[in-house]
């Protein structure tokens, strides 16, 4: 099981970075066609709303494009909630793993979905973490 982090979907729809928009599109594209085999993590879903928000903020999108990107992402894969039980456990990975707050939520919302691959930037590539492989798609 994939997931793909917040980064990923804000590259996607990214023009000013155009190399890692391509590689986003391509991972996004070949998930796409095998979508039970991704998950949108709700943390990932509130992250990217929020970048969103912040560049109708700026004047960089309108509040329809807002919401209609939003609607595209979320069209993609199934989102998947996490259990409070989430909680502890990112309080583990973060002391043995040494990790962000926010990254060990992540993680630990990915043990919880069952997720062997997160597609992301924001952690080592390569690294495993009790299981949950970090693949950097736009390095």
């Amino acid at each position: 099981m994939n997931a793909v982090d917040t980064n990923v979907l804000v590259y996607a729809l990214d023009s000013d970075e155009p190399l890692k928009q391509a590689r986003a599109h391509q991972l996004l594209d070949r998930l796409v066609q095998r979508p039970a085999e991704t998950v949108l993590l709700w943390q990932v879903a509130g992250e990217l709303l929020s970048c969103l928000r912040k560049w109708e903020s700026a004047g960089r999108i309108s509040a329809e494009h807002v919401e209609s990107n939003f609607r595209d992402v979320l069209a993609m894969f199934a989102l998947q909630l996490p259990s409070a039980s989430c909680f502890g456990r990112s309080f583990d990975l973060r002391l043995r793993h040494s990790l962000s707050h926010w990254d060990s939520m992540l993680v630990a919302a990915c043990k919880e979905a069952g997720i062997d691959v997160l597609f992301t930037e924001d952690l080592r590539a390569g690294a495993d973490y009790d299981g949950v492989k970090i693949i950097n798609p736009v390095a």
